[in-house]
């Protein structure tokens, strides 16, 4: 647990600093070079700063043990900083999507310096690395506020690549005195704004499911329900449910064991359960086995 932390911690503080820089190098290109794509694409980048830090406060939380008042953890802070990210994409989002069709509705274009593409071509770079890191990353650690965290680069790639086009083509514009092309800038700008909050709106859909507690399909848990048939002493099952916790899994299930044995050796048979789930299945963090007798 304390390697998925450090693994989680890294990463969060390796996006808040890259995040941080670009968001600076991107506004500061876009009042420069005069582009709307490009200063909605640095809203985006500074609004990943506040999401990265969301994340890392989610990661410590969800790293405290049970506790009286939190028995079964506190996996779930990374799904409500999770949660805290898809708010602010979509804030941000219908932000730049008002700024940017104020500007068409005005008809007000400026002139766009071909550094912005520069500027926007970096970012790109910069973006996708840093996904695939985190998406992996948040994968083999089973992290949904890493790997939403991850989602949010893709996103903010993704939308470079739509600010690359309306620069490039606002830019075609100008040099053949297109004045249509002019407005792919803020046109650029909306389109950006609209993925930004389709992202939010889908992570937010993703941890809300999470935190109602809902429990995972049959295909899901059929390889632990494999595992407990396999127990010594276990006649059948006859109700089994898993639920996430952020990260991890928690289970109860119920099991029927021969009538005629001690209540010590129905204990045992339910500790073997227990113990052989959480043994052979990394994600699971609890389970809680109640036994009945097999009629």
């Amino acid at each position: 647990m304390d390697q998925r932390y450090s693994k989680a911690q890294f990463a969060s503080i390796l996006g808040i600093i890259a995040n941080l820089l670009l968001a600076i190098i991107k506004g500061v290109a876009g009042v420069f070079t005069n582009s709307k794509a490009l200063i909605a694409d640095a809203f985006h980048s500074a609004s990943d700063v506040v999401s990265s830090f969301a994340v890392l406060i989610g990661i410590r939380a969800a790293r405290k043990p049970p506790d009286p008042e939190h028995p079964y953890g506190h996996g779930k802070a990374e799904n409500i900083a999770t949660l805290i990210v898809s708010i602010l994409l979509i804030v941000v989002g219908f932000e730049i999507l008002l700024d940017s069709i104020q500007s068409i509705w005005d008809r007000t274009t400026e002139e766009t310096s071909v550094y912005a593409l520069y500027v926007v071509i970096f970012s790109i770079v910069v973006k996708e690395a840093l996904f695939q890191y985190k998406y992996r990353l948040g994968k083999k650690i089973s992290s949904p506020a890493i790997m939403a965290d991850a989602w949010h680069h893709r996103s903010d790639a993704i939308s470079s690549f739509i600010a690359l086009a309306g620069i490039g083509l606002s830019i075609l514009g100008r040099e053949y005195d297109i004045t249509a092309l002019l407005y792919f800038d803020p046109v650029a700008g909306s389109l950006i704004a609209v993925l930004v909050m389709w992202m939010g709106f889908k992570l937010g859909k993703d941890a809300v499911h999470v935190t109602l507690e809902t429990v995972l399909d049959n295909e899901e848990v059929e390889h632990f329900f494999e595992c407990v048939m396999t127990v010594e002493g276990v006649k059948r099952i006859d109700t089994f449910n898993a639920r996430t916790h952020g990260s991890y899994v928690i289970i109860d299930v119920k099991i029927s064991v021969d009538p005629n044995i001690t209540v010590d050796e129905g204990h045992a048979i339910a500790a073997r359960v227990k113990e052989k789930l959480m043994d052979n299945h990394e994600e699971v963090q609890d389970v809680y086995v109640h036994v009945n007798p097999f009629h």
